[in-house]
This record gives structure tokens, sequence and C-alpha cells, in this order.
């Protein structure tokens, strides 16, 4: 298996800088700070080209100047119905869309055999929490059919998802909201 290194990027999200796992492949693993991540003991990345390519996209995203995130992606950590999950989501929801846990559910192809009510929609919100690869595979676009749902990330978790849903124009800026301008 490939090795991972870690590459860290400053965000303006409440969470503070995200982590970014990396290997030759692609992006592996992703989390906000604070987060337990997966071969954390791993070194710092040194290549230059790689590092400048992940800070410069998220940068250009956190500033309003992209809104995708085109890093290749290591799927090593999400398999089976979870990767299948999470592949339909990447596919269907673009930047300023949401779609609910449910809907994801009955897209995603997974489900198809699962009769009680909710039970999909509960199992696409854990697998979500699970996300490895944040940001990347958007799972703050996947929301509750009734309001925001939940979210990873630490204590400032939910105040995360916002931050993004307002970057992306979902949600309307707060008074303090400290997101770009325009």
């Amino acid at each position: 298996m490939e090795p991972l290194s870690w590459i860290t990027v400053p965000t303006p999200l409440p969470t503070g800088p995200m982590r970014l796992a990396v290997t030759p492949t692609g992006v592996a693993a992703v989390s906000y700070a604070g987060e337990p991540t997966a071969g954390a003991g791993a070194p710092e990345c040194t290549e230059r080209q790689v590092v400048d390519a992940v800070t410069g996209q998220l940068a250009e995203y956190f500033g309003g100047r992209r809104r995708l995130l085109e890093l290749p992606i290591d799927w090593r950590l999400a398999t089976g119905p979870h990767r299948v999950v999470l592949e339909r989501l990447v596919a269907d929801v673009g930047y300023g869309r949401t779609i609910t846990y449910g809907e994801l559910a009955a897209r995603s192809g997974v489900f198809e055999d699962v009769a009680e009510p909710g039970l999909a929609a509960r199992t696409v919100g854990q697998m979500m929490g699970a996300n490895p690869l944040a940001l990347l595979v958007p799972c703050h676009r996947v929301v509750a059919a009734d309001g925001l749902g939940g979210f990873g990330g630490g204590p400032q978790g939910l105040e995360t998802k916002r931050w993004l849903l307002t970057l992306e124009g979902v949600l309307p800026p707060t008074l303090d909201w400290n997101g770009p301008v325009g």
C-alpha cells in the first residue's frame, strides 16, 4: 500500500486548519482540526508540487474563487456501499446544491432492499459522519429533510457546515460571517 504523508492547510473555518493525507495516487483522507485521523503518525508531505496543488485549490475554494476541487482521490478508506454512496454524492451534488440523506440513499441504489422507514436515511447520515474525504466528497451538502442535520469536525462541526453552505450560497450570510465578500 502506498505511504501516506500529511499536508496542513490553513482555513477560515471555525475548526481551523485542515489536514489532508496524500499518497502518490491522490488525497486519501481529510480531517478538520482536532479530529482523529487515519495514519496520524505519517510525516509531513515534502513534495512541493503536491503541497502547492492542495493548498492552492483549497485557498481558491475558501476565497470564493473556485467551485470545484480537482484533486485526485485515493479511495482506500472508503469501500463497498460506503464508497458507492460517496461517489454518488460527488457525481450528483455540485457546488451550491444540497440533497437530503433520504434522497442520497435512494439515488445511490444501495438501499433498495431496506423496508424500514428512515433506516436508509439514517445509514447515509452515519456514512457522511464517517466520510474519510471531507470537503472533497462534500458531505456538508447532505442535509436533513427538516433542516441542516448533523456534521462532524469536532465541537464546531455544525458551525463549519453552516460556514461551507454560506460560502456556496445555500444559506444567507449572517452579520458575523467571516467569509469572502462578493
